[in-house]
Parts: structure tokens; sequence; C-alpha cells
């Protein structure tokens, strides 16, 4: 694959608790540069960020992060603040504690409501696959796929591990047909990128393969 190509599979990402605003301008920038899919940025700058990119680039942000154990009425609230302020796409985390106690019913019902709140909006589930075993990790694509969401992503990028192959390859087996697979977190080489691509990422979140380009790639972060 062509290197613009990949990018615009790309949620160019900043995330990090010190992000300033002339950082998240950059993000915004360098998105609209490349053609990025979206800009994932903290929810507190969604509004600054939607009125500057006014319509050239989506704007992502997240809910529920980077834990997931936030009860469902603020999950939702934020996603519906998000959407106010601008967002065009949500990526909220799970409760992972709920996956491990097998209250399956619980996490599928959330899902449905913050997938209401987006108002038509995509929405992403993150599962933090590195977190979770095989089985679970299976039981939640079945979970993602019956509540409707959009997507299932892998990670955070805030825990012990991003994606894998193996993970969106499994995860990509186990979805249904409508659910599209995000992988995220330590992507760091466009060899790589491509290869979650062959392997079923429709896309991909990462900061890096922009900072590549910008020959700015320090070799480490998300």
């Amino acid at each position: 694959m062509e290197k613009k190509d990949i990018l615009r599979k790309v949620d160019h990402t900043l995330l990090t608790q010190t992000a300033t605003w002339d950082e998240i301008r950059k993000i915004l920038d360098d998105g609209i540069k490349y053609e990025a899919a979206s800009a994932c940025i903290p929810a507190a700058y969604v509004k600054q960020a939607a009125e500057y990119v006014d319509g050239r680039l989506p704007i992502c942000t997240v809910i529920g992060f980077p834990n997931g154990y936030s009860t469902t009425a603020v999950k939702v609230f934020e996603t519906r603040d998000a959407i106010k302020n601008g967002a065009r796409e949500i990526d909220m985390v799970i409760n992972i504690g709920h996956l491990k106690d097998g209250k399956y019913q619980e996490i599928e019902d959330e899902i449905r409501q913050i997938h209401e709140s987006c108002d038509g909006r995509i929405l992403k589930v993150i599962i933090e696959t590195c977190l979770l075993t095989e089985e679970e990790k299976i039981k939640i694509c079945e979970i993602v796929t019956k509540a409707g969401a959009e997507y299932i992503k892998t990670s955070t990028g805030f825990s012990t591990a991003g994606a894998t192959f193996a993970d969106v390859k499994l995860m990509r087996e186990h979805i249904g047909g409508k659910v599209k697979v995000k992988a995220a977190g330590g992507i760091s080489s466009f060899e790589d990128a491509e290869e979650f691509i062959r392997l079923g990422a429709d896309r991909l979140g990462t900061s890096r393969l922009v900072k590549i380009m910008e020959n700015t790639d320090s070799g480490t972060g998300y």
C-alpha cells in the first residue's frame, strides 16, 4: 500500500495527560495535511478543535478513558457532551471487570446506550485486549456485534500493551459482518500498519506514522 492510503485509515492521536492546545493544534494541522481519518484528542479540547478544523477533519474523543469503570450514566453524559461540542466519533472503554465477572448483558446495555447517545456518529468500543483471555476476547466480540457499535478497538495505549497481529486476526474472525476493527497502541512503522490492515483492521490509532512523515518520530509514544 502507498503511505498516503495507510494514513487515510489513521486516527491521528494525542491523549497524554500533559497535552497542550499547541500540541493538539499540531495534531489537527497534520491530520488535515495527511488526510487522516480523524484526530483523536481529549474531550476537553473537542469544542475548540471542532471550531479550529471547521469541518476539514473529523474530531474523535474518548469516553470512560482509560480504565472503563465509570458508571454508564457518566459515560452517556460524556458522550452527549462530546457530541454537543462537535465530536463526530466516540471511542469508549468497556468495564473490563464486568467482562471478567460475566456481566455480559450489562456491558451490552451500556454499549447500546452510548451508541444511542452518539446520535448517528461512529462508536468504537475499546476492549483492552492485553488484559483479556482469548475466551474473553471472543465473548466481547459477540457483545459488541449484538450492541450495534460500528467498531471494536484493541487498546487504549495506556495499559500493559497495545495492538497485536494475533488479536486483530482473532477479532476479525469473531465479530459480525457490519463491525469494523481498529488496531491501536504501539503501531510504530508503516510495515506494521500495512500488516494490521491486511489482517483486517479498518482503522489505526497512532501518532507515530505522521511523525515518521514529519521526521519527528522519537521512537516512543502512541
